[in-house]
């Protein structure tokens, strides 16, 4: 399973472990990843995703799955939450 958010496309981040001697060693920042349930009001369905903490807030301040999804790039989105953003616009324009 890839460590990478599904809505924001957050990955590992490379960094140095940096001793008190000032010895650098090379390391991995890795997001922090939840798994969670959304629910997509305009669909009426909810969705298992696995996303980073810091998306999950940016979700709930933008305001909900749905208007996430309709401002993201899509080359941030995976491949199973691009579907959920077809059906959402299908479903935006047939309204």
């Amino acid at each position: 399973m890839s460590r990478r958010c599904e809505l924001s496309g957050v990955g590992p981040a490379v960094g140095n472990n940096v001793s008190h001697a000032k010895n650098r060693t090379r390391r991995r920042f890795l997001p922090n990843l939840c798994d969670v349930t959304l629910a997509s009001e305009a669909l009426g369905q909810s969705y298992k995703v696995r996303i980073a903490a810091k998306t999950l807030r940016s979700v709930d301040h933008v305001g909900g799955l749905d208007a996430y999804l309709l401002k993201a790039k899509d080359e941030n989105l995976s491949d199973k939450v691009m579907k959920i953003k077809r059906a959402l616009k299908k479903k935006v324009a047939a309204a």
